[in-house]
């Protein structure tokens, strides 16, 4: 019998620090080695291998010190270190028989069991478990009784060996020969192919009586299952027999009906296959294929197992929509009131499908776009494919992509293996039941990393190229199937999990976070209508003033999309579905003043004043996968050497920015009226809240600067300004992505004034109008013009001046 200790970790730092030391383990006590899934008893020899390097260091220190073990079994074997409660109290003494190192470095112990023992104590400071132990001594008395169970446990042990054929002989003489009671139970308890707790539950049955019988009960059991093994696979072997039997009598049956004329209902499915082929419309090659493969299924008998894999396979053919395409009615101006019913805003993608739809009205041959629009969660990509695929007329189908990391999953599985299927393309082909539907690639950019199963993004590069698609090799089918006259619509959160070549083959459409303004509207157009028809109230019970859903996406939201204002909308609905269920009212109109009643207190506030108010503090804009969002930039000095502390988990662009930062202050700290000295006896800290969520790019170079310049100069910033910008060692300001959504989040959090690189005026035009409305714009060439938005001042005297307070 063999078991196993092994762990990840080689055990050397452990072992070096036992051989390095002299450790003083009191004489009264154990070493203790826990082990996994293996019970040792008296009596009984068992080589372990040892892998963790507290295992190794307690093995090697009772070798050395000619001391026994105490094997404990591990309560839960998955535990890598375990301690007191991860053990059981009841073990084995063992001695040490041989100490093995293998050449590869693996340690192995051979140990003999020698007597129960008991867990009283473990004690602390050593690098392996130690206790102190109370030995368990057997008492047996050999009566009439305890004789009677002796030689029925031998005669069960002897029916047990005869249903293993490779039972060595030594063990039945092994077994005849034994006198002791308990070293009998042991014996048979160590051999008996059982779970470790049962053995574990042997071993701490101190009543050799007790033992015994539960000894036998175990094997008893063991006996009927190995008896039914056998039964069952003897049964197998017959029917195999019986089988091959029945496959020689139905070739003659054929033969014999081939003689008389007469036909069967095999030849009648074979007939129906082959008419549902010709009716299919395949082209010449697909049908060629399939013929084929009718060929062989009419030459194969039903039994066979190919038989049911070929029949699956021209299922799969004849199901297909070779030739079958949706009528498409074009209507351009029905196609735009159907996309300004179902769809709040988005003028720029509404305005790309209808040049679509144009360009197929007047060219129907031409290639179908393959679309991918980008944006945070809740922004309706997906519906946006749905309202499409009405506008059109046209079948929608949707494949979900997150976490599909199996190359087969797109092109399918070869047929060699069981169970194949087409891959996920194929399907919803199937499934739409027409060569030309609307198909939604949901959550591309969730596709799993290429593995050993391959890589799905490139399956993709093959479905997504107006070239190639028309000629889409799925594995399962092996023959062509022409994809390019299928609606490709792909969604996404980030473009920059997405391979560069599958993103070249898309037409990137993206989508920003609404606007605290478009967010009422579509509440009040489409999510509150929805919400009261799904909790069962009807429009003249539930009203919902403007005011309230303004005051919902304030206070109770902070998302780019709508999905969290839809469920408190949901959340008022339900409070009032009570009451009127209840009887208590018949119509509700919820106002602002009601909803602290019903959801709570506000959950998000507006801190920009409250943290702005101090000098070092200043908000910044940041671009997240959800929208635009805002954070704090806060600088602090400290007496130290020089040094610059940052902290918030950045990452390393962001960490180079504010090393820019600090040197362009320090480089210009006469003109800012800051001692050039002050740096060599401060220590500098940039922090930027939340710590725990990561942050990196380069646009807070702005706010850096001038978190330090407010600090450095003890003076505060407005409470209501933002600003965004990568700045250079020369003091420019550098052009920054997410301008839009970066925009939109200002204006939500009540800022009033934001600063931005003038190479990006360019992205105005692309701000909702609302937000411009609401935030004064101001462009920075240089970082002087951010000083002087910031706190009044520019370059030379003027700055001297204001910062002599300081």
């Amino acid at each position: 019998m063999t078991a196993s200790e092994q762990h990840n970790d080689t055990g050397s730092t452990a072992v070096e620090r036992v051989e390095e030391t002299q450790l003083q383990i009191p004489d009264d006590t154990m070493l203790i080695l826990p082990v996994r899934n293996v019970v040792l008893f008296p009596g009984i020899v068992l080589p372990l291998t040892l892998g963790r390097g507290m295992s190794i260091a307690a093995a090697q220190e009772a070798a050395r010190n000619n001391r026994p073990l105490g094997i404990v079994l591990q309560r839960d074997p998955q535990v890598d270190t375990p301690t007191a409660e991860d053990l059981y109290q009841v073990g084995t003494v063992g001695s040490i028989m041989r100490y093995i190192t293998a050449p590869d470095r693996t340690h192995h112990v051979i140990c003999q069991g020698e007597h129960r023992f008991r867990i009283l104590e473990f004690l602390d400071g050593f690098p392996f478990l130690v206790a102190r132990v109370e030995r368990i001594g057997e008492k047996e008395v050999l009566d009439t009784a305890m004789e009677a169970r002796m030689r029925t446990l031998k005669m069960r042990a002897g029916e047990a060996l005869q249903l293993v054929p490779e039972a060595p002989a030594e063990l039945r003489s092994a077994i005849e020969g034994i006198r002791s009671p308990s070293a009998l139970a042991d014996l048979i308890a160590s051999f008996i192919d059982i779970k470790p707790e049962e053995k574990q539950e042997i071993l701490e049955t101190f009543d050799v009586e007790a033992r015994l019988d539960r000894v036998l009960q175990l094997l008893s059991q063991r006996i009927e299952v190995m008896r039914l093994t056998q039964e069952i696979n003897r049964r197998t072997r017959e029917a195999m027999d019986e089988r091959q039997r029945e496959y020689l009598l139905r070739e003659q049956l054929k033969a014999i009906q081939k003689e008389l004329g007469e036909d069967d209902d095999a030849s009648a499915e074979i007939e129906e296959l082959r008419k549902a082929i010709a009716e299919a419309k395949m082209p010449p090659e697909v049908e060629e294929q399939a013929n084929k493969e009718l060929r062989r299924l009419e030459r194969m008998p039903e039994a066979s197992g190919e038989y049911s894999i070929i029949r699956t396979y021209l299922d799969w053919l004849i199901a297909l929509p070779w030739s079958k395409l949706s009528e498409e009615n074009i209507d351009i101006e029905q196609a735009r009131k159907v996309l300004e019913q179902d769809h709040y805003g988005l003028d720029k993608i509404k305005r790309r499908i209808l040049e679509y739809l144009a360009v197929r009205k007047l060219n129907p041959e031409g290639r179908s776009p393959i679309l991918c629009f980008v944006g945070p969660p809740g922004v309706g990509k997906t519906s946006l494919g749905q309202s499409i695929a009405r506008a059109l007329g046209l079948e929608f189908v949707r494949v979900s992509l997150g976490g599909v990391h199996d190359e087969a999953e797109i092109r399918g599985h070869r047929r060699t293996y069981i169970g194949a299927l087409p891959g996920n393309i194929i399907q919803a082909i199937r499934k739409a039941g027409t060569r030309n539907p609307v198909m939604m690639l949901d959550e591309i950019d969730k596709l799993g990393a290429g593995g050993f199963h391959g890589d799905p993004a490139a399956a993709f590069l093959e479905v997504l190229d107006p070239e190639q698609n028309s000629t889409f090799r799925d594995n399962y089918l092996g023959v062509p199937f022409d994809l390019s006259k299928v609606f490709f619509i792909a969604t996404a959160n980030l473009l920059d999990s997405i391979p560069g070549p599958l993103r070249d083959r898309m037409e990137v459409i993206e989508l920003s976070g609404y606007t605290e303004d478009e967010k009422v509207e579509i509440a009040k157009r489409y999510l509150l209508r929805r919400q009261r028809e799904a909790n069962g109230l009807k429009p003249e019970q539930l009203e919902v003033t403007d005011a309230a859903l303004h005051r919902i996406v304030r206070d109770y939201t902070r998302e780019a999309g709508v999905r969290n204002l839809e469920r408190q909308i949901g959340a008022v609905c339900r409070h009032v579905a009570v009451q009127v269920a209840e009887g208590r009212l018949e119509h509700k109109t919820v106002d602002a003043d009601d909803l602290q009643e019903i959801l709570g207190p506000p959950r998000f506030e507006n801190e920009v004043a409250l943290r702005t108010a101090l000098p070092g503090v200043v908000t910044g804009l940041a671009w997240t996968a959800a929208g635009g969002d805002i954070l704090f930039v806060e600088a602090s000095r400290v007496p130290g050497k020089g040094r610059l502390i940052l902290t918030g988990q950045l990452g390393d662009v962001m960490k180079e920015s504010a090393q820019a930062a600090l040197s362009l202050v320090k480089s210009r700290a006469e003109e800012l009226g800051i001692d050039p000295d002050l740096f060599e006896r401060s220590d500098i800290h940039i922090h930027v809240p939340a710590g725990a969520i990561p942050k990196d790019g380069p646009s807070a170079g702005v706010a850096m600067f001038l978190a330090l310049v407010s600090r450095l100069t003890d003076k505060t910033m407005p409470p209501d300004m933002a600003m965004t910008g990568e700045i250079s060692l020369r003091g420019q300001v550098l052009p920054v992505g997410g301008i839009k959504e970066k925009a939109t989040a200002a204006a939500r959090a009540g800022i009033k004034t934001v600063l931005m690189p003038a190479r990006n005026r360019r992205d105005l035009e692309e701000i909702p109008e609302s937000a411009r409305k609401q935030l004064e714009f101001v462009w920075l060439q240089h970082v002087d013009d951010a000083l002087e938005a910031a706190f009044g001042f520019s370059k030379g005297e003027d700055a001297k001046r204001l910062a002599s307070h300081s």
